[in-house]
Parts: C-alpha cells; sequence; structure tokens
C-alpha cells in the first residue's frame, strides 16, 4: 500500500506502517553514518545532549556526494544499515521513530523496534541521484569536520522508502523470501 508520511512521527503512526508498504516521507529527516553515530553514542556516554531532538525522528543512513550546481546535495543513496546496529537500539530506546538504509539489521536491532513501535525504511540502492531529488534543502548541523559523515537535517517532499521492519517485527526480508520460495515451489 502507498502512504504519504509526514516527519517526524509518533509511534501511533508508526504502528500504522506494515512490512511492504511504499512510503513517501515528506518533513524532516537528519543523516548520520558510522562516525556520527559514535560520537552519539560517546556523548550520550559522556551525559551531554544529542546534536538534535530524536524524539520522533528519522536518521537516514546516508553520506553525500557533492552538490552539483544549483541543487542542495549530490547524490543521496543508503548506506548499509548494519554498521550502525550497535548504537541503533540505543537511539531507538530515546525515542527515534524510524532508520532508512539498506540490507538486514541484527536481531538486537529489531527487538528495538518491536519495543519501541518505530520503523526501519529501506531506499532503493544505486539510485541516489533520483532518491536526491526529493531532498529540497541540507544543512550541516554536526560533526562538520566528519565531511561527508557530518550530521544534516534535510527537509524532504515525498521521498521514497518501503518498510522493511514494522513496529509489529515483520520483516519484509523474510516474509519475501518466504512467499518467493512458495511461488517457486
Amino acid at each position: 500500500m502507498d502512504r504519504h508520511i509526514n516527519v517526524p512521527f509518533t509511534p501511533e503512526e508508526a504502528k500504522t506502517l506494515k512490512a511492504g508498504d511504499m512510503v513517501y516521507l515528506t518533513g524532516t529527516i537528519y543523516t548520520a553514518r558510522d562516525a556520527a553515530h559514535k560520537r552519539m553514542y560517546e556523548a550520550l556516554e559522556r551525559g551531554k545532549e544529542l546534536p538534535f531532538d530524536i524524539q520522533g525522528n528519522v536518521i537516514y543512513y546516508m553520506g553525500p556526494s557533492p552538490a552539483r550546481q544549483g541543487r542542495p546535495i549530490g547524490s543521496a543513496g543508503p548506506t548499509t544499515a548494519s554498521r550502525m546496529d550497535k548504537y541503533a537500539p540505543k537511539l531507538l530506546d530515546l525515542g527515534l521513530s524510524g532508520m532508512i538504509g539498506k540490507g538486514k539489521r541484527s536481531k538486537e536491532v529489531h527487538e528495538a523496534i518491536v519495543r519501541n513501535d518505530a520503523v526501519y525504511f529501506a531506499a532503493i540502492g544505486g539510485a541516489g541521484a533520483l532518491l536526491s531529488k526529493a531532498i529540497l534543502s541540507s544543512e550541516v548541523i554536526a560533526y562538520d569536520d566528519l565531511g561527508t559523515e557530518a550530521i544534516r537535517k534535510l527537509s524532504v517532499r515525498e521521498f521514497p522508502a518501503i518498510v522493511v521492519i514494522d513496529s509489529e517485527g515483520t520483516d519484509l526480508y523474510e516474509t519475501a523470501i518466504l512467499k518467493y520460495k512458495k511461488t517457486e515451489e
């Protein structure tokens, strides 16, 4: 089912999303990759605040290429989500509503998604130039020294993603395999 969701969103809204739904996100999302996640985790360990309000927000695992003239951002494709798995449960427990990446997630992340009524979205890898067209603005808000891995605040309109793990724990990567196997037999 196609869904249009404003971000940030609440756990109640997350509960309406089901694995396999095509979702178009509009609003504000944040980017963070490995190095930024490590810094956020270290900040939390020291009792410091995160560089943005995590409550209800979505983190996109992406490091953009340089912007072409007249564009707010360059190619903006997803990176492999499992690299953030050791940090994601803590952020979900603090109120993160969603993550966008590509690939499978660990058991711990899966459990944290369910525990917090959150979702994991996948964006299409290799389609970074196309995805960047849904990004209206991009502003580095933290860790500028990390270059493409700095945390960015993105304004998006109709950013396309697919619900992979929903708040009930249904994992599209698992259900799609089972459905395919049945078709093969």
